[in-house]
């Protein structure tokens, strides 16, 4: 009984590797649909500099204007790493068709589940 219900368990909420994993997912299709699932309430988007925070509404149509300014090629992860508080921390590689950006995303544990804070994108 005590398997099952740690199974039922681990079904029910997502790893942070499987969370890394579907961000990585919507940042290689471009998709501001699918990344805004990951974001928290309120999240601070950074754009060569430029920084706001925005709701996740707001956030959305920020993200897809800057995919549908900068078309996906491909997203990897080049680090990850935590904080001693626990704030999770990503770095990685956002390639288009006219370059490539720098991503650094700030990650919070939030109840449950692990949601982007703040998306840092800049230009290389």
């Amino acid at each position: 009984m005590k398997t099952l219900i740690l199974i039922f368990t681990l079904l029910l909420y997502p790893t942070q590797d499987e969370t890394m994993k579907d961000i990585g997912t919507a940042m290689k299709a471009g998709s501001s649909k699918e990344l805004i699932k990951f974001c928290n309430n309120t999240v601070e988007i950074k754009i060569n500099g430029e920084s706001s925070n925005y709701s996740r509404s707001q956030a959305e149509v920020i993200l897809r204007d800057f995919f549908n300014k900068n078309s996906p090629k491909s997203f990897t992860y080049i680090h990850q790493g935590s904080s001693p508080e626990g704030l999770k921390y990503t770095i990685g590689r956002y390639t288009h068709n006219d370059g490539a950006y720098r991503v650094v995303m700030f990650i919070k544990k939030i109840g449950d589940n692990y949601l982007i804070d703040t998306l840092n994108f800049s230009q290389e």
